[in-house]
Parts: C-alpha cells; sequence; structure tokens
C-alpha cells in the first residue's frame, strides 16, 4: 500500500507479476532447482534453510509446531463441561474459542512480514516459546476470565506457528518436492481432528482439564529444541537500512481485525444482529479499516504491503481461499449437529462422519502435483472446486434420516475434492514470489482463510437459526426450544418430548442443515469465480535457478515450455 510497493512488481521483462507478459505456469519441469529464487527486494534468497539431510529434524519440529495449533482446538472443545463446573463462567465459555481465534487472525500478517524482515527462525522460536507460555498459564488460570486472557497469549503464538510453519515448509523444498510437506503438515491437522477429542475426552474424564494445556510443553519443548538445533538460515546481504516494522500499521490491523471478528462472532448470540452493540462494532471496524488503509498507504514497510492485492494471482487465491474458510464452516460446525439429531447418532459416531474428511484431504494433497504439473495450478484448484460444489450441492439430496453412511461419503468426496483444491493454490501462490516476500504472502492466504471462517461461522450461524426459526412458527406443539443449540439438546433427550415433536424436530434440523450447505455451494462458487475470472491462466512461477536481475525482481521462466 505504500509508495515503494510498486517496484517490487515489476518483473526483468517490464511487466507486472501477474498479468499476461509475465505468466507461466508450473509444468512437469517447474522449480527443477534446488534453491528459492530471489526476492522481490532485489535481494537473493538464501539457497537453502537446510542440507537435505538436515531436512528430517527440521520437518519433525515443523510438524510438532503445527500439531500445537492443531490440536488445540479439538482437544480444548471435549472438556468444556468440566472446566465450566471447576471454574463457572458458561455465560462466557466461547471465548475460549473465540479470543484464540482472534488472537491467531490478526497477528498472522504481522508475523508473515516479521519473517520476511527478520528470517523465520527467530519468529518460530518466538511463537513456540510464547504458546508454552500461554499453556502454562492456562493450566494456573484460577476463573474463567483468566483462562480466556490466556487463551487469547496462546493465540498470539499461535499465529506464529501457522503462518511461519507454511513459510518454511516452502523454503525447504523446491517447487517439485513441495507437496511432500504440505500433505505431511495435511496429516497432521487430520490426525488432530481424530486424535483431539479423544485426548481431550481422557484427560478431562480421567485426570484433569489442566493437563490438557500441561501436555503441550513436552511437544513444545521437542519442537524448540529441532529448531534451535537443526534450522539454519543462511547469512542474507545487510540490507542498506535498518529494517523498520511498521507498528503503527500492526495496531491498526490487530485493532481492526478484533472489532470486526468480534462482531461476527457475537452478533446473534450474545445480542441480536441489528443492536446497538453489532452496529456500533462494525462501524467502529470500517473506520479503523479506512484508517488501516492510510497508515499502510504511508508506511515504509507496510504490515500488509499494496502488492499483495494488486497482483493478480496473489489477490485471487487469497479470495478463494477465504472462500474455503467459508465453506469449511459447514461440514465442522453443523454436521455433527446433523449426525446427532437427525441421524441420531452419538458423540463418538457423529465425529467419525466429518473426521472421515480429513482422510481423503491429504492424500489428494499428495498426489495433487502429478495433476497440477500436467495441467497448472489453477485449473487444478478450479476441478477441486468444482467437484466440492456439486458435493456440497448433493447434500440436501440425502433421504431423511438416511444412513450414516451417506453423510460419511460425501465427506469422504468433499475431502478429496478440497485437498485438489487448496494445496495447488497454497504451492502455487508461494512459487510466485521470492524468499523476501513468501512470509506476508503464506500470512495473506492464511489470514484470508480464517476470516472466511468467522464470517462462515456468523453467516451460517444466522441461517440456519432463521430457517429453524420459521419451521418452529408452525410446529404442532408448543414450548419447543427456538435455536438450533437448544433443539439439539433437546433431542440429546427424546424422552422429554412426544414422537411427533421429536420427528418434527429433527425434520427442522435436517432443513437448517440443508440451507447451510446451499450457502457452503455458493461459497464454493465464489471460490470457483474468482479463480475462472481473476487468476492468470499460467502462474508466474519465479525461477529456482536464476539469479536476481538488476531490476530488483527474478526472471520468469515459463516453466511448461
Amino acid at each position: 500500500m505504500s509508495g515503494t510497493d510498486d517496484k517490487s512488481d515489476v518483473g526483468a521483462d517490464g511487466t507486472r507479476a501477474g498479468e499476461t507478459g509475465a505468466d507461466t505456469d508450473a509444468g512437469p519441469d517447474a522449480g527443477a532447482g534446488s534453491a528459492p529464487g530471489a526476492g522481490g527486494d532485489g535481494t537473493a534468497a538464501p539457497p537453502a534453510l537446510t542440507t537435505p539431510r538436515g531436512r528430517r529434524p527440521v520437518v519433525a519440529a515443523l510438524m510438532l509446531g503445527m500439531a500445537l495449533a492443531a490440536i488445540d482446538g479439538t482437544i480444548v472443545s471435549t472438556a468444556v463441561p468440566q472446566i465450566v463446573g471447576d471454574l463457572g463462567g458458561f455465560t462466557v465459555f466461547s471465548w475460549l474459542f473465540s479470543g484464540y481465534l482472534l488472537a491467531v487472525t490478526v497477528t498472522l500478517p504481522l508475523y508473515g512480514k516479521l519473517s520476511d524482515t527478520f528470517g523465520r527462525k527467530p519468529v518460530l522460536i518466538a511463537g513456540i516459546i510464547l504458546f508454552l507460555i500461554g499453556s502454562v498459564l492456562c493450566a494456573a488460570a484460577w476463573n474463567m476470565a483468566a483462562l480466556i486472557a490466556f487463551r487469547i497469549v496462546q493465540g498470539l503464538g499461535g499465529g506464529a506457528l501457522q503462518g511461519t510453519v507454511q513459510t518454511i515448509a516452502a523454503d525447504l523444498y523446491p517447487l517439485k518436492e513441495r507437496p511432500r510437506i504440505q500433505a505431511k503438515l495435511s496429516t497432521v491437522w487430520a490426525t488432530s481432528a481424530v486424535a483431539g477429542p479423544v485426548v481431550g475426552g481422557l484427560l478431562a474424564g480421567y485426570a484433569d482439564w489442566r493437563w490438557i494445556f500441561l501436555i503441550n510443553l513436552p511437544v513444545g519443548a521437542v519442537a524448540l529444541w529441532l529448531v534451535v538445533r537443526h534450522l539454519h538460515e543462511p547469512s542474507r546481504p545487510r540490507p542498506a537500512a535498518r529494517p523498520r516494522v511498521d507498528w503503527a500499521g500492526a495496531l491498526a490491523v490487530f485493532a481492526t481485525g478484533a472489532l470486526l471478528l468480534t462482531a461476527l462472532v457475537q452478533g446473534g448470540v450474545a445480542w441480536p444482529w441489528l443492536s446497538t452493540p453489532s452496529l456500533g462494532l462494525f462501524g467502529a471496524s470500517a473506520v479503523l479499516a479506512a484508517l488501516t488503509v492510510v497508515i499502510e498507504r504511508r508506511a515504509a514497510e507496510p504490515i500488509i504491503p499494496g502488492w499483495v492485492w494488486r497482483r493478480r494471482t496473489i489477490a485471487s487465491v487469497n479470495l478463494a481461499l477465504g472462500a474455503l474458510g467459508l465453506l469449511m464452516v459447514a461440514p465442522t460446525v453443523f454436521l455433527p449437529t446433523y449426525a446427532q439429531s437427525v441421524l441420531g447418532l452419538g458423540p463418538i459416531a457423529a465425529g467419525f462422519v466429518l473426521s472421515v474428511m480429513t482422510l481423503s484431504w491429504p492424500v489428494t494433497a499428495a498426489l495433487s502435483d502429478r495433476v497440477y504439473n500436467r495441467i497448472g495450478f489453477r485449473l487444478t484448484a478450479i476441478i477441486g472446486i468444482g467437484a466440492a460444489l456439486l458435493i456440497l450441492l448433493a447434500f440436501p439430496l440425502l433421504p431423511y434420516p438416511g444412513e450414516p453412511w451417506h453423510p460419511a461419503l460425501l465427506m469422504l468426496l468433499l475431502g478429496a475434492a478440497l485437498g485438489l483444491f487448496q494445496l495447488p493454490l497454497i504451492v502455487g501462490v508461494q512459487s510466485t514470489v521470492g524468499w523476501a516476500e513468501r512470509g506476508t504472502t503464506t500470512a495473506s492466504v492464511l489470514f484470508c482463510r480464517q476470516v472466511g471462517q468467522s464470517i462462515g461461522a456468523a453467516l451460517f450461524g444466522a441461517v440456519a437459526n432463521g430457517v429453524l426459526a420459521a419451521r418452529l412458527l408452525d410446529a404442532p406443539v408448543t414450548g419447543l426450544p427456538d435455536d438450533l443449540d437448544a433443539v439439539a439438546r433437546a433431542l440429546e433427550d427424546p424422552g422429554t418430548l412426544s414422537a411427533a415433536a421429536t420427528d418434527y424436530l429433527r425434520r427442522a434440523v435436517d432443513s437448517a442443515v440443508d440451507h447451510v450447505y446451499v450457502g457452503a455451494a455458493g461459497a464454493a462458487a465464489l471460490a470457483l469465480l474468482a479463480l475462472i475470472t481473476l487468476a492468470p491462466r499460467r502462474f508466474p512461477v519465479i525461477s529456482e535457478t536464476t539469479a536476481p536481475s538488476a531490476t530488483g525482481a527474478a526472471d520468469r521462466q515459463d516453466a511448461s515450455s
């Protein structure tokens, strides 16, 4: 957004990255080198963060660091009853998750910029340490307010973990080999989705909920030791001027994101959407967003540089993965409710219906390079999100009440489609920038996905409750609950309801979730539209074997020629 950004967008041939003259795409020979490309600031990127033999302990550290962030939400959710029973604060316990999400989301751009400025290693080390400090504080919390505050501290570390781990993964491997590390990180998320509720339930039931946070310590300690011992960043040329951190921009981004996400998370829950608190938060968010743009335009080293949105490739991927965050709310938030309330499954079986998606996702992600090396990043992602769109539209066509394998099969197919969609976009967009811009680019992608999740939770929550309220107006009996959570709790103990009332509520939940999946299909359509209309036909892949040109940007190569 600053006036100095324009130079970093110009390639050696005088065209801007993402324009027709610079558009090349991944082909069979893309990324044939072993060194990352040059940075957009004119400095050559380090040839590698470590030797090929030294990658193994670094990859292990990345997987452990990612596991800390991935398992956090699922392991805590199963212990909420025990936490509330011990500390109280039932009316605000949702902030255990909202506070963590806020801290992760709004700090992603800052950590991305810091990793580009000062290197990945110090940012990752600081993130692990901050996360572990937050874990210790959470285990020592004496009331719900303290626990929520300490969860925010954890989130400040989690933001560094999520963004920096993905960036280092791209630094470690050339383009041809990046699906290997990305598939491993996807497997971590898949395993955490299944293991988190099990481990959390066991610790809460047979030990103490505080151990949910204390078990982070040995995992984090091993990850920290591996990073300190084995991650070696080559020395970079000393910059002509001392690097400056845009702290004013960071504070503005943090404040804007915090207010916006608070409005989205709490709207319709803590207060009505059209109430004074909601309108006030949205209005303040808009004002701060405008102020942020002004600050970032004037900053010498902005936290969110203007080229993130001026380059067609990055902007289209940001929008597409923001839509992915939006549509993911349907299976992750509403499918367990559907499985328990409509299909009558227990919590474990309902979790399995969802977890099958995490089984197919890493498989297609790992194999996606065989597709995009032939047809390119954009077309591979279009095929993936197109398939996801059809699968989401198929969900409302499931019979009522149906068999558990019906939604499980759809989730298996959905995971396969999204694995083919997400990974090519992440690998592709990371391959269009050099070392000096990769942290900021990766953070912008993750930031958009996180914001999409927050918007999706608010939007689809309103849709589900609106459909449910309309159905309950015509209910055959009176005195029924009037929101989705209350209906789900009533269906957990159907003995309190008549058979007719139970069946009516089940059908009402079925209709509400069907509408959510239609909305998720709409989000998939938005992602598809962004790729078709905005993404260049060929991604401008940076050559990994050429030195930076005199213009201050890397030469581009047509990898498919």
